[in-house]
């Protein structure tokens, strides 16, 4: 029986996508922080980091802000701000009704996020 190469971490992480990758972060920020030694791996199926993510995102920039407070500075990818809402009932194949902005919840607003590829991202 031939014997397998091993590496030993304290944590793995399975999955680089933004979950995995701020897991990853945190864990090494933290450490750091408490001055403390700390091996993490990132095992990720694709071939590169964001291989396997869907692009075409808008996404709320809080939880980065907490994460990298710096994150312009340091130059992530996300340049296009969302300018405007629109909401449309769609009637049938071929109608659809712009609805009014009072009548679409807050929840829905996109004012203060981002248009970002999260391959990118990633």
């Amino acid at each position: 029986m031939s014997e397998r190469e091993s590496m030993e971490f304290d944590v793995v992480i399975v999955g680089a996508g933004p979950a995995g990758l701020s897991a990853a972060c945190r864990f090494m920020q933290m450490a750091n922080e408490q001055e403390q030694e700390l091996t993490v791996c990132v095992v990720e199926k694709g071939s590169e980091v964001g291989a396997h993510i869907l692009s075409g995102a808008v996404i709320e920039s809080r939880a980065l802000d907490e994460l990298f407070p710096n994150w312009k500075e340091l130059g992530a990818p996300l340049n296009t701000p969302v300018t405007d809402d629109e909401l449309y009932l769609l009637k049938n194949n071929e109608k659809a009704t712009k609805l009014p902005n009072a009548f679409i919840p807050k929840t829905m607003h996109n004012h203060g996020n981002y248009i970002v590829s999260l391959a990118n991202l990633t």
